[in-house]
């Protein structure tokens, strides 16, 4: 498979593919394809799974697409202004990304839910609480919400977000919750009241543009039926 990613702010990712190989997907997120591209709705690694991908923010149900008869081509594009970002994935590297960050990927591609371990953060961790856990072997294409900008961080050392920021990173990073120091800050720091550390090694992907973010900013301009 070879691909390319054209556009900036709402990027398409378009994969050139050999006869008999194939492309995971949700339902919707095929923008174009090459008449030979069929397609199977597959719950992919049975019930159980399509519950936890569900869970983890995707449909229950994936679609799978081959090439018939040739190379094929099909198109993914973003559903919201941001980035799409390529990543190899391989045993023993698996990746952890946000919730519905998932756009396609090769066949050989996992997708399954990742809850935080530790009790602050599951109560605390708002929509950083439930995330995607990405494993297995090919390349898999996510979306994510404004620009990306990456960290590598060393054996114990540590960053700080609010939790919307987080893109994505490697399955080496550990996570938890810290409350913001003071109460004054939590009150009137326009903050929130707790922040994600992450902590290394492995590699950090922070995105720009939260869409919850953005949601709440436009939310006071939205009229409300009477």
């Amino acid at each position: 498979m070879r691909y390319q990613i054209q556009g900036e702010t709402l990027p398409v990712v378009i994969c050139e593919l050999e006869g008999g190989e194939k492309m995971i997907t949700e339902g919707g997120a095929m923008s174009w394809m090459s008449p030979n591209m069929r397609m199977e709705t597959t719950s992919n690694g049975g019930i159980g799974k399509a519950f936890g991908r569900a869970f983890s923010g995707e449909k229950m149900f994936q679609n799978v697409y081959t090439a018939q008869g040739g190379p094929g081509m099909i198109a993914f594009a973003s559903s919201f202004p941001g980035s799409i970002k390529a990543f190899q994935i391989a045993p023993g590297q698996d990746m952890i990304f946000q919730k519905s960050a998932f756009l396609a990927s090769e066949a050989g591609v996992q997708l399954s839910v990742h809850f935080r371990k530790k009790l602050g953060s599951g109560l605390f961790g708002g929509e950083g609480f439930i995330m995607q856990k990405v494993s297995g072997h090919g390349t898999m294409f996510a979306e994510f919400d404004g620009h990306v900008v990456e960290y590598e961080l060393q054996a114990g050392q540590q960053i700080v977000i609010d939790t919307g920021y987080l893109a994505a990173m490697s399955g080496t990073c550990s996570m938890d919750i810290q409350s913001v120091p003071g109460v004054k800050n939590m009150l009137f720091g326009g903050e929130g009241i707790f922040n994600t550390v992450i902590s290394g090694p492995g590699h950090v992907w922070l995105q720009t543009m939260p869409i919850s973010n953005v949601a709440g900013v436009i939310r006071p301009y939205i009229p409300t039926s009477s």
